[in-house]
């Protein structure tokens, strides 16, 4: 892994993960589609949209992740790829969950169990630094992320304005309490403000390209699951220099 031994970096402030601009409410963009539509989706004969791949923009490579943030042990650069590696599965499995929940019933849960895995996968890789416990936790944490999910689809798809409401706020809350768990584990590189702006972000993306889904426009459904999934990445990133920086002991070498 010499390829990747070069001067460490000064740790980057959180606030630098946090884009300048904070995405539009998404409450107000899926009422509309909500409004606008009424019924549900129908399939799309003879487009495979079950992943975002053609078209998608690619966030850096793992090892180009790693070296960008200085990384100079291999402990290190296996950390930033397996936390690469994780947060984009969680993009990528739920880009094809909501896919198939509006038009492919047939492979819904299959995906969902997928997506589900991803968040133990998540919460045990999490365990590795902060203990089982608290990895059980997140894993909790982010498996009601992904149920939540569930009610804010189907209020869209059967038009249920109020419903949608309702869940987008349940989402939105369970955002919230991810976004400060994982700032109890490190204040000191994931303050709550930060924390929760990342989190709100992440469900105004997804809502975004969900209403993408949801209206058949898979054009913009890859657009803005890109910005997404750049998004994520960062996102996986930050979490890779804020355990570096908490347990530097762990990546000596």
């Amino acid at each position: 892994m010499s390829e990747f031994m070069c001067e460490r970096k000064e740790m980057m402030s959180t606030s630098k993960w946090i884009s300048g601009k904070r995405s539009p409410n998404m409450r107000l963009k899926l009422a509309a589609v909500v409004a606008g539509l009424g019924v549900a989706a129908t399939v799309v004969s003879g487009c495979d949209a079950s992943t975002p791949a053609a078209g998608a923009s690619t966030p850096a490579t793992m090892s180009t992740s790693a070296m960008a943030h200085g990384a100079n042990t291999d402990a290190e650069v296996k950390l930033y790829t397996a936390q690469r590696n994780l947060w984009s599965q969680h993009m990528e499995w739920t880009y094809s969950t909501v896919n198939a929940f509006f038009h492919d019933q047939k492979a819904l849960q299959p995906t969902v169990d997928r997506l589900l895995q991803n968040q133990r996968d998540i919460g045990t890789a999490f365990a590795a630094y902060y203990g089982p416990d608290k990895g059980k936790q997140l894993t909790a944490l982010l498996t009601t992320h992904i149920n939540d999910a569930v009610p804010v689809l189907k209020a869209a798809q059967a038009g249920d304005k109020a419903g949608l409401q309702s869940a987008m706020n349940a989402w939105y809350a369970n955002a919230k309490q991810v976004a400060d768990f994982l700032s109890s584990l490190n204040s000191g590189s994931w303050p709550v403000v930060d924390s929760e702006a990342m989190w709100h972000e992440h469900i105004d993306q997804t809502a975004a390209y969900a209403v993408d889904i949801l209206k058949n426009d898979f054009t913009g459904a890859i657009r803005d699951y890109g910005k997404a999934e750049e998004h994520m990445a960062s996102m996986a990133d930050m979490y890779s220099e804020g355990i570096i920086k908490q347990s530097p002991d762990k990546f000596t070498g």
